[in-house]
């Protein structure tokens, strides 16, 4: 694809962007603002974001992006419900932290095992009745946003890292999609996800101290 397709396909896509991706688009950047600052609202607001998408990702195709947001969605009722507690002395509970090598390594297997999982099964569903999938890309996106996501929950730093990798996968995944606002927000979010990790990365540094 040439330059001038590209910035063709660029404009077609702001004009044909609904309503509802751009509730999507605002409210998950909201989301990620919020967690960057380690507030509560990421998960009320991020809920509206998952949901829209759910409905997008099954309007064209990217089944394993719509089962990513619907495990947003149970993922945020959890994180909800961790970041909410606090102890008698009304500190929160779970706290800005840095993984040990046993979460790291746990981490990883669990990426690649849900990698494997919906690689596979977006394959069968290619061949089957869904041409239009896209198997590495959309397994890539999905498995690095399941292990961002429960590591967000549990304010692990290195949850950033994750989001980086789902961003990176998802910008050309939606944009050859036609979903090019929906390309651009990807690119956005990475760039908060930068900033996100630079600040937690901190947090962390002054929890353990």
């Amino acid at each position: 694809m040439q330059l001038q397709e590209i910035y063709q396909q660029f404009i077609t896509g702001f004009r044909n962007a609904t309503w509802v991706e751009y509730i999507a688009i605002i409210t998950g950047i909201a989301s990620v603002w919020f967690s960057r600052l380690e507030n509560i609202w990421v998960y009320p607001v991020g809920l509206v974001s998952t949901i829209s998408y759910v409905f997008l990702s099954f309007k064209y195709q990217l089944f394993g992006e719509a089962t990513v947001n619907l495990y947003y969605t149970a993922m945020s009722i959890y994180g909800w419900i961790l970041w909410a507690k606090r102890d008698p002395q009304e500190q929160h509970v779970v706290k800005i932290s840095f993984s040990s090598r046993r979460e790291l390594r746990d981490q990883f297997l669990f990426f690649g095992a849900f990698y494997i999982v919906f690689y596979t099964a977006l394959t069968l569903l290619q061949k089957s009745f869904s041409p239009g999938t896209i198997p590495f890309g959309d397994a890539l996106a999905t498995a690095t946003a399941f292990t961002g996501m429960l590591l967000m929950a549990r304010k692990k730093v290195e949850s950033w890292y994750w989001w980086l990798a789902t961003n990176t996968a998802s910008v050309p995944l939606y944009f050859v999609k036609g979903l090019t606002f929906t390309s651009v927000f990807y690119i956005v979010l990475f760039i908060m996800a930068i900033f996100g990790l630079i600040e937690w990365r901190k947090r962390a540094k002054e929890n353990h101290a």
